[in-house]
């Protein structure tokens, strides 16, 4: 029983895409059979990831874990799948907005997404976006002209299209000082920006907060950039053998690749960590 009582004081939150899943976004039965062992010892496990609540749902629900919030939109909100409901949420300033907005003029042949607090918008000619929304027939409205779009509750805007033009996009925004947002490479197709001190790091602690963890006992797993500020935040960071060196290089632990099983891997290395003399 000391056992079970001893990962209570355990928050671990995990990327799904190249994490959680193999690269063919399937569930690897070891890390389903190690997450169940986590949260029977008391452990507090969830899901860490850019998609909004409805893209995440199915992801969730399959595991054992309906009691701890998933982290949404890349920090911009908590989510409780059991009250469905988000309990937290981190909007764009009018700041951010105006910014997201003036790139979007500024570069016309890429695609905005605007994901917000309870819907998708998809703004220019939609063909990257129709693509983001049709996987998991996600709500969205396409409103051709960005101007249009209701300036409220933005959690994040995805810039998408081939990797020249992201790159372009990537310079604008790096190149300025200060901008009112966190700016974050999510894939060589996309750029993506959330309001400032915003992203799944920040989130992992707010969700500690909530659940009276200590920073310390916080840990996170994650395989791309857009996990990076992730790990740089947490308690105790992982990635997968596959990441980036980038990413190895602030990580604590690193996992083999995620087809093996890399978040099994992390939560024995937690279990061993918290248990030395086990």
């Amino acid at each position: 029983m000391e056992n079970k009582k001893s990962l209570s004081n355990w928050l671990i939150a995990s990327d799904i895409d190249g994490t959680l899943n193999n690269k063919l976004r399937r569930l690897p039965e070891r890390n389903e059979k190690a997450i169940q062992r986590f949260v029977s010892m008391g452990g507090r496990f969830t899901l860490a990831s850019g998609r909004n609540p409805q893209s995440m749902e199915k992801h969730f629900r399959r595991l054992p874990i309906a009691g701890t919030p998933a982290i949404v939109m890349n920090g911009a909100g908590l989510y409780d799948f059991q009250k469905n409901e988000m309990i937290y949420f981190s909007a764009m300033s009018d700041e951010g907005m105006r910014l997201a907005v003036e790139a979007a003029k500024k570069f016309p042949l890429v695609d905005v997404i605007i994901v917000a607090k309870d819907i998708i918008y998809i703004t220019g000619s939609g063909w990257f976006g129709k693509l983001f929304v049709a996987a998991d027939k996600l709500d969205h409205k396409h409103i051709r002209n960005i101007d249009d779009v209701p300036k409220v509750n933005w959690g994040k805007v995805i810039f998408s299209g081939i990797p020249m033009h992201i790159t372009k996009i990537k310079k604008h925004f790096t190149s300025m000082k200060n901008p009112d947002l966190t700016l974050m490479s999510s894939s060589v197709a996309s750029f993506e920006i959330l309001a400032k001190n915003t992203h799944k790091g920040t989130a992992v602690l707010k969700l500690a907060e909530i659940l009276g963890i200590d920073e310390s006992h916080t840990g996170a797993i994650g395989d791309y950039f857009n996990d990076f500020d992730m790990l740089k935040t947490v308690g105790v960071p992982a990635c997968c053998g596959q990441a980036p060196k980038e990413l190895k290089k602030v990580s604590e632990f690193v996992a083999c690749h995620c087809n093996n099983g890399a978040v099994a891997d992390f939560l024995e290395y937690i279990e061993k960590k918290n248990n030395p003399k086990s």
